[in-house]
């Protein structure tokens, strides 16, 4: 069996093997689990029913990161993403007025521009047109924006009407949160194989102490029932194709296209670069390949019955567990499958419990700044907007939008047009095009 592994996935040659791939995938599935409950949650509000859409998450995720790992051979997992899944629901569906069905068709539309481009290699241009700095930038504002989204769940950062966000207090969570996080620190500080795989299990088993050993709030219920079934025939292929060719819609395609295409492009560049993903001309490993899946991921999730699916940036807690082939994520696709029938058992693993697995995958990628040159105004500034603008915004596309525009008018500014990249251009046109609809 494990010569089978290694003539699929080539552990040796990526120096890893079966075990810290298993952790790995344990990781990254633990971090991004979330998706299982939230999605569907932010979909049913739109209106498609709860289970249509929890069938629908758990189908593109697994589906998704099994194609990654498979054809790609990355650590790459896959899900419905959380910002394009606010889009649909709040801005398209219940802002607009469009009815879901229809709202899952302009997905199934752009997936299948996606798929275009990613064919005819235009995507990979557009991935090779991107300067150094930027992707510094992105891989960076990616590990503040991680880190933001830690530092909420743990509710160690709270909302403050007069300075935005301000110190939550020493409440259970915060204490939780912290402890969590001192015994990760502790683990990795002792070169701990998996160990925040089993920071988030500790972290667990403290919450789970909360409202039954002291404190008041029980962070940790033992679900009713332990299983529940697939629904097939809500969202399944309930997609409206026909009305989406109407001319107000054209706009919505286009937002989804654009700013499904940077978060997944922003992700994976910034995780393959601090991670040390690249072939031998410096560009992301089996860059055409994973592209490819990226898109496949979005043009089945509108049949499916949900949002567009995009890389999640929750695979650089796998990469950081040791994780760097498909393998991993395989095993993220697998893992997710059961909870087709087990979807209660999430709900045992708390938000707060991956707080600190988020803080150290933060840390890990705004590795990235050390090869910023800040005296170059022309790569510091577009590269500390995206740096600052992704996890100000909560957005990556805004982040990286901004930056693409920047990067494109010092360069003009100080004379040096015939440095960028053709392809550069035509993302500075859509990138503002973007920002306007967006």
């Amino acid at each position: 069996m494990s010569d089978f592994f290694e003539k699929l996935f080539k552990l040796k040659k990526n120096n890893t093997d079966i075990r810290t791939e298993l952790i790995a995938g344990f990781t990254t599935f633990l971090t991004m689990s979330y998706v299982i409950i939230v999605s569907p949650s932010i979909l049913s509000t739109g209106g498609i029913p709860f289970s249509g859409a929890l069938t629908a998450t758990i189908l593109v995720s697994a589906l998704s990161s099994i194609l990654m790992g498979l054809v790609a051979n990355l650590p790459f997992a896959l899900a419905p993403g959380m910002g394009v899944t606010a889009f649909f629901t709040f801005q398209v569906v219940m802002g607009m007025g469009v009815p879901w069905q229809t709202a899952l068709g302009t997905v199934f539309i752009s997936g299948l521009i996606f798929l275009v481009l990613s064919i005819t290699r235009v995507r990979e241009m557009i991935v090779q047109a991107i300067p150094d700095c930027i992707r510094y930038g992105v891989a960076a504002g990616i590990g503040l924006f991680i880190t933001l989204i830690g530092l909420k769940e743990a509710c160690f950062i709270v909302y403050s009407p007069e300075t935005l966000v301000t110190f939550g207090k020493f409440t259970p969570n915060v204490i939780i949160f912290l402890t969590g996080l001192a015994f990760t620190v502790l683990l990795i500080s002792r070169n701990t194989k998996g160990s925040l795989l089993i920071g988030i299990v500790f972290t667990t088993v403290v919450a789970y102490s909360c409202g039954r050993l002291w404190g008041d709030e029980i962070m940790v219920r033992i679900p009713e029932r332990l299983f529940s079934f697939p629904d097939f025939s809500s969202a399944f292929f309930k997609l409206d194709i026909m009305d989406t060719f109407r001319l107000g819609m054209l706009g919505v395609i286009f937002t989804f296209f654009f700013t499904d295409m940077f978060d997944s492009i922003s992700t994976f560049l910034g995780v393959a670069q601090v991670a040390d993903l690249k072939d031998s001309r410096g560009q992301p490993k089996n860059l055409k390949r994973a592209l490819l899946i990226d898109a496949v991921s979005t043009t089945i999730a509108g049949p499916l019955g949900s949002s567009s699916g995009t890389t999640y940036i929750e695979s650089a807690a796998g990469i950081e567990a040791g994780g760097r082939t498909g393998l991993t994520a395989v095993i993220v696709g697998i893992l997710f499958l059961p909870f087709l029938y087990l979807a209660p058992l999430i709900e045992t693993i708390p938000i707060i419990a991956t707080a600190p697995a988020l803080i150290l995958v933060g840390l890990y990628m705004i590795r990235a700044m050390v090869n910023i040159d800040f005296k170059k105004i022309e790569e510091g500034l577009p590269a500390f907007l995206a740096l600052i603008l992704i996890p100000l915004t909560y957005s990556i596309t805004q982040g990286i939008s901004w930056s693409f525009i920047f990067y494109t008018f010092l360069k003009i500014l100080k004379g040096q047009a015939r440095d960028i990249h053709p392809m550069l251009y035509v993302i500075v046109i859509f990138a503002a095009l973007a920002l306007t609809l967006v």
